[in-house]
């Protein structure tokens, strides 16, 4: 990788326009190995250039890939409607970088969202032709008994589907709860499933998508980088239709 001025790399990054990161570099709030810089044109190279700017420590990426744990009231867009935007929860930073969900949960899901600034990383893993696994801790109105159970695994009828949707998976996991496997990406899929199959959904909650599991430590609202290694769990599952 070439080297870059330093206004571009923070530029890159998400810290404002090119005039207000070399503001932030004149006012000697950007810093590399505990050296404060002064001249915005001088050059680094970016792969892996850990810096800080007004104190906090920062790695150059040059693509964004995020997971953040999505809590209940808070809805993935842009130009939300009637509740907070999930943007609202992450640095500003990665909002400059033009970050953006790959698929949405509902206002009221929760759980494991993934988002990006990388085009093809979004196209890929919001594509309905990869059947990725996707699993959903169901809270449901009614009890949960066999009958329901064996109805989402043999398939039930949506409208406007040409055909049943079945779960890929589903197991109960309390007298009102099971967990739900499907590899579709369809609207309000879990929430039709379940009232097709005679019950109704009274909380969703994603925990895995692929082979990557949201991670125990990861409280609502909080978000993580994503490394290589979860890349590779993300895609250890997925097939092409």
């Amino acid at each position: 990788m070439r080297p870059m001025q330093i206004e571009r790399i923070l530029h890159s990054q998400g810290f404002g326009s090119r005039k207000e990161c070399r503001a932030l570099i004149r006012a000697g709030l950007v810093a590399v190995a505990g050296r404060i810089l002064d001249n915005p044109a001088e050059d680094f190279v970016p792969a892996d250039l850990e810096f800080s700017v007004d104190g906090e420590a920062w790695t150059y990426r040059e693509k964004a890939y995020l997971m953040l744990h999505k809590p209940a009231g808070y809805e993935c867009s842009r130009q939300p409607q009637f509740h907070p935007s999930v943007f609202a929860l992450l640095p500003d930073m990665l909002a400059n970088r033009d970050a953006q969900c790959v698929g949405r949960l509902d206002q009221d899901t929760t759980g494991l969202l993934l988002l990006s600034d990388d085009g093809q990383f979004i196209h890929r893993w919001s594509s309905g032709k990869k059947r990725t696994p996707k699993v959903y801790e169901v809270t449901t109105k009614h009890p949960v008994d066999d009958a329901l159970i064996a109805a989402l695994l043999a398939g039930v009828e949506l409208i406007d589907e040409p055909a049943p949707i079945a779960a890929a998976a589903c197991a109960k996991t309390g007298e009102r709860s099971l967990r739900l496997t499907i590899t579709e990406g369809k609207y309000h899929q879990v929430k039709r499933m379940l009232a097709a199959a005679g019950n109704r959904v009274e909380a969703l909650h994603r925990s895995v998508v692929g082979g990557l599991a949201l991670p125990a430590e990861l409280a609502a609202g909080e978000w993580c980088w994503l490394d290589d290694a979860d890349l590779a769990r993300l895609a250890a599952y997925s097939e092409e239709d």
